[in-house]
Parts: C-alpha cells; sequence; structure tokens
C-alpha cells in the first residue's frame, strides 16, 4: 500500500530532522551562564568602561596644567612649611630638627607675638565689617540713581584699581599731621587734627578709613547682586503696605545674603593676612624706605600697633633668616584660618545645605 501525502504535508521523517537540528548556528551555541545574550551584554559594558576610560583620560588631561600649579605652589609648599617647622633652619646650613621648640617659643616666648594677634584681631572685627556695610550702603545708593549711573560707578570703582603701595603712601602724604592737606582743612575750620600715621591710637583707623576709600572691589559685587534683586518683590511689598526699612530687611538682605556671606568670607581671610598696608604705612610714617630691613626698620611703628602677624612673620624669616620659626608661623596661621573659615562658613546660614 503505497503512503501517499499532501504537498503542504511533513512526513514523520523530516520533522525528526528538524528537530534534531541545533537551536543555534555554529560557533553561537549558548553557555550554562546565560547564553548569547549575556556575550553581547559583557562587550556592549566593556565598550562602555572603555569609553568612560577615555572621557575620564581627556579631562585629566585638561586639567593636568591647573593640577599641576595646585602641587607646585600650593601642596609642595604647604608640606615644606610643615616640615621645616620643625627645624632650625637659615638657609646657610642643612635644616637641623629640633622638635616642638620653635612652637613653644611661639606660644610662650616670643615677646611680639602678643601685639601681633591683637593688631590682627582688630583688623578683622572692625576692617571687614566696615568695608563690608560701607559698600553695601554705596551699592544701594549706585542702584537707585538715576542718572549719569556709569560715572559714579566708575567714580567709586577706580580706588580698587589703584597699587596697594601706591594708596598706602598717598594716604601717608594726605594724612600727613604737618604738612598733609586733611590737617591743613581741619586747621582752617578751627580743628586741630591728630597725628595719624604717627599716632598708635589713630594708626589702625587710617587704615580702615585708607580700606573704605579702596572698596571699590566689593561695592560692584554687591550692586551686581541688588540689580539682580527682582523688581516685582518691592512693587508687591509696597502695595502691603512695607515701608523701605521693611522691604530692605525682608526683601534685599535675605535676597543677597550668598554675596554678603562670600563677602564675610573673603574678607576675614584677607584681614587674617593683613600685610602690605600696615607694611608700607610703618615704613613710610617713620621715614624708612625699606620695608623688613632688619633692626634698621621700625617694624609695626608706631610702637607696634601697625605690627600683624604676617608683617611678624616676614621679618622673622626674611630679615632674620629664621626660616624654621616663620614656618612654625605659617603653619599657625593656616591651621586658624581653616578654623575660622570653617566656624565662620557654619555661622553664615546661606553655607548651610538645609537653610540654603
Amino acid at each position: 500500500m503505497t503512503d501517499v501525502t499532501s504537498p503542504g504535508t511533513d512526513s514523520l521523517e523530516a520533522r525528526a530532522a528538524r528537530a534534531s537540528r541545533p537551536a543555534f548556528p555554529k560557533g553561537s551555541a549558548p553557555d550554562p551562564a546565560g547564553g548569547t545574550a549575556h556575550s553581547s551584554r559583557r562587550n556592549t559594558s566593556g565598550r562602555r568602561r572603555s569609553a568612560e576610560s577615555r572621557r575620564r583620560l581627556v579631562a585629566l588631561t585638561m586639567l593636568a596644567p591647573a593640577l599641576l600649579g595646585l602641587v607646585v605652589f600650593f601642596v609642595y609648599p604647604l608640606v615644606a612649611s610643615i616640615v621645616y617647622s620643625f627645624t632650625r633652619y637659615n638657609q646657610l646650613q642643612e635644616p637641623q630638627f629640633v622638635g616642638l621648640l620653635n612652637y613653644r617659643f611661639l606660644f610662650t616666648q616670643d615677646p611680639q607675638i602678643g601685639a601681633a594677634v591683637v593688631n590682627t584681631l582688630w583688623f578683622v572685627v572692625i576692617l571687614v565689617p566696615v568695608r563690608i556695610v560701607c559698600a553695601l550702603l554705596v551699592a544701594g545708593l549706585l542702584s537707585r540713581a538715576k542718572t549719569a549711573t556709569g560715572f559714579w560707578r566708575t567714580l567709586f570703582y577706580l580706588p580698587a584699581l589703584v597699587p596697594p603701595v601706591a594708596s598706602v603712601v598717598a594716604f601717608v602724604f594726605l594724612f600727613n599731621p604737618g604738612t598733609g592737606p586733611v590737617n591743613q582743612i581741619l586747621r582752617f575750620f578751627g580743628i586741630d587734627g591728630p597725628l595719624w600715621f604717627n599716632d598708635p591710637s589713630w594708626s589702625k583707623p587710617s587704615l580702615v578709613i585708607m580700606g573704605v576709600w579702596v572698596m571699590g572691589d566689593i561695592m560692584i559685587i554687591f550692586l551686581a547682586a541688588l540689580l539682580d534683586v527682582p523688581r516685582d518683590l518691592y512693587e508687591a511689598a509696597s502695595l502691603d503696605g512695607a515701608n523701605g526699612p521693611q522691604q530692605v530687611r525682608h526683601i534685599t538682605l535675605p535676597t543677597i545674603a550668598p554675596v554678603i556671606g562670600f563677602a564675610v568670607v573673603t574678607g576675614v581671610i584677607a584681614a587674617l593676612q593683613y600685610f602690605t598696608e600696615a607694611a608700607v604705612a610703618s615704613g613710610v610714617a617713620s621715614g624708612k624706605a625699606t620695608i623688613g630691613g632688619g633692626t634698621a626698620a621700625q617694624l609695626g611703628y608706631p610702637g607696634t600697633s601697625l605690627l600683624t602677624y604676617t608683617e611678624l612673620l616676614y621679618q622673622h624669616g626674611f630679615a632674620n633668616f629664621q626660616f624654621g620659626y616663620a614656618s612654625a608661623m605659617a603653619v599657625v596661621l593656616f591651621v586658624v584660618t581653616a578654623i575660622v573659615l570653617v566656624f565662620t562658613m557654619r555661622r553664615i546660614s546661606v553655607f548651610r545645605p538645609e537653610e540654603s
């Protein structure tokens, strides 16, 4: 009997042959770990890691100059200062390890360190707030100016472009008690002017006056912040009956609080490192043309009223060649600055993430 099958029907032998063929082409048989799909995922992951490595290499190459400068001009001097602070070193002989002797002398025996610390803290507590308040007031007036705004902004900003040494020399001349224009004007009105830079009680206030004169760098930042405050807030507050002081308290100050915090932090750091103005004023007012010129220089003149911590550090390091002791002073200044910076940023709410 002949087995006849239709053209569209497979025989049992054909079905069995197809069932015995491998489900995957040769070379792509599945493995117990997950087959071809798993291998494809591994290849994709490898390509991603390679691309990420190339991106990191490109970024590192771009950052290399800045990182090199950071290492050469910050990390290395910091480490070298820490190492030298435990030695007696004058650059003429090999450093000699003395342990904590430099720090012991700094905290217990240096007769000038007390006056230097007090004067430095005076500039931190007095100079920084006065500059910030005056700069904020001037910026507020300039933000409301209607005519010649460019002229007034340029006029108040220009003193900040004057080099610090030139500013100090000019102010010492202007405030000269005998021939200075300031005391001559005061005498015209029947007022006996003080000795200014030649009087220990007026030398630091004289530098504060000069600091206010060169406040253009802070003023221009405050001006930009004030101009960025939305006018709609003031209009809405006016409709609600808020007067000028209330608008300043509840709108202006909260809006520019981050800028004020920035000015406080940078001002405190600069005041802790206050050097050029005090050193030049001491030298010029005393009639000396050099700074840190050994025993001939009038350090902190008049008396020790302008003796700052960094000026004393400079004197020990570059006039007396006590580099080990100067390094110890630098390390202490770095630690104190870091502590003050952390404390200031914790006290200012704009630097706290939960309140910013």
